[in-house]
């Protein structure tokens, strides 16, 4: 297998190579390039490119972390969360954490999580696996949001060896193999329909909430589980009286429906983690366990954590994720009046390099075409179409500040610096009314 770490870009060195993969060489000079790539908002995106010259291999990897083949059941690459420096390690498990406490990004988890079940599995050590807690913190968290509500009720079908009594239908076969051959004829085996929560639906909610407890018990990958603990004790009450009794092939089948949007995504996650365990929450006691292939975009997790750190200081009307003008859709769009007044068109760009470099000219053309847009000067109630509307770009960086104020977006009556907090809102060289603004992200101990 080789290791890397997300946006890396240079040598293939020895140290990156474990497990006893020594013959790389050899498999990957079997082509001279090699990419992955995953469809991300209809554009492709790129997980990793490797150029092979004789017997030197350049690596690139962008923001995405996971596991896939380089060439199918003969050399694996890992690309774990880490950026600056191979020592610093994201706590990518904190921002989902922190991100999904925000109600609103529930709605836009798509494309965040990319999985390859048909393809062959991959052995990994439970400290590679970076898969299995995020799923279940995702599905934990809407779990949490059904029992908030209430658990879904419906009919189901329900079978019962009943004493001197008949209700529903008498299943005549397996009475007289269970009642009538042994002398018990009074009972009869019936199947009726019943009302309440112990139907299909719930049946695999709580199946996988069982191997997610089991998971979460026995993980130990250096993030805080504290969070998903008191989820699995706050869900636990309100499946008591479901059963986890349902048939593999029933689930394997299993179609949610999209009209009750919480439970179709808690239905989705729970499909996927029994999936991710073959089924049998035994596989979840093991230490060394065979994963599918997947990735998971940092760049759009980092999306969402930044709109729940905007939402820390911002009401959902002042700060508006994946508005849609001109079919497009912007990260954000802010529009601020209390105690002082800006309006920023916001992107997000998952690029600690823009710390200390120019932002890319790609990305001053895509923002600066967002603020172009006339919905947009509606929306932030700009009337005088000949004025620019500010641009801020927030970036990755770990040594910004951990969350924003106020002060961080006021700018002084010539819309050049800011009042207060010169260093942490950046005007970008050479443009109009283009900032930028890191924040740092959590890192693991």
């Amino acid at each position: 297998m080789i290791e890397l770490f997300e946006q890396y870009d240079g040598l293939l060195k020895q140290d990156h190579c474990i497990n006893a993969c020594d013959n790389y060489i050899a498999i990957l000079k079997e082509k001279d390039s090699y990419e992955y790539q995953v469809l991300r908002k209809g554009e492709k995106q790129s997980c990793y490119s490797i150029n092979c010259e004789k017997e030197l291999f350049y690596f690139k990897t962008s923001y995405f972390v996971g596991i896939n083949w380089i060439v199918e059941n003969k050399l694996p690459i890992y690309i774990q969360p880490k950026l600056n420096n191979e020592s610093t390690q994201i706590d990518y498990m904190r921002m989902l954490l922190d991100a999904i406490e925000e109600p609103e990004n529930l709605k836009h988890l798509d494309d965040l999580l990319y999985i390859y079940f048909d393809k062959p599995h991959i052995p990994i050590t439970q400290k590679q696996d970076l898969l299995s807690p995020f799923l279940i913190a995702l599905f934990l968290k809407v779990m949490k949001q059904i029992v908030k509500k209430g658990l879904k009720k419906s009919y189901y079908s329900k079978i019962e060896n009943l004493n001197a009594r008949v209700k529903g239908k008498i299943l005549v076969s397996r009475n007289i193999k269970q009642n009538l051959v042994s002398g018990k004829k009074i009972n009869a085996i019936c199947q009726y329909q019943e009302f309440g929560v112990n139907c299909d639906e719930n049946k695999i909610l709580k199946k996988a909430y069982r191997f997610s407890q089991r998971v979460i018990q026995k993980f130990e990958n250096g993030f805080d589980k504290t969070p998903l603990l008191q989820w699995i004790n706050y869900i636990h009450p309100a499946f008591e009286q479901v059963s986890d009794d349902i048939d593999i092939t029933k689930i394997k089948t299993f179609r949610s429906n999209p009209l009750y949007k919480e439970y179709d995504q808690a239905i989705k996650l729970a499909l996927l983690i029994l999936k991710r365990y073959a089924y049998n929450i035994s596989n979840t006691e093991q230490q060394r366990i065979m994963t599918p292939p997947f990735w998971i975009d940092m760049s759009k997790l980092f999306e969402l954590y930044v709109y729940k750190k905007l939402r820390n200081i911002f009401t959902s009307k002042e700060v508006k994720y994946h508005y849609k003008a001109k079919y497009q859709e912007l990260d954000f769009i802010l529009k601020f009046t209390n105690q002082a007044d800006f309006k920023f068109v916001i992107d997000t760009k998952y690029k600690p390099k823009y710390h200390n470099q120019s932002v890319i000219i790609d990305d001053i053309r895509q923002i600066s075409g967002y603020a172009r847009i006339e919905k947009v000067y509606k929306e932030l109630k700009v009337t005088d179409y000949r004025q620019n509307i500010d641009c801020l770009i927030i970036y990755s960086h770990q040594k910004s500040d951990e969350d924003f104020t106020i002060n961080h977006f006021i700018l002084d009556d010539q819309n050049e610096i800011p009042k207060s907090n010169i260093q942490k809102l950046k005007k970008e060289s050479g443009y109009v009314n283009i900032y930028k603004l890191g924040i740092k992200l959590p890192e693991l101990l």
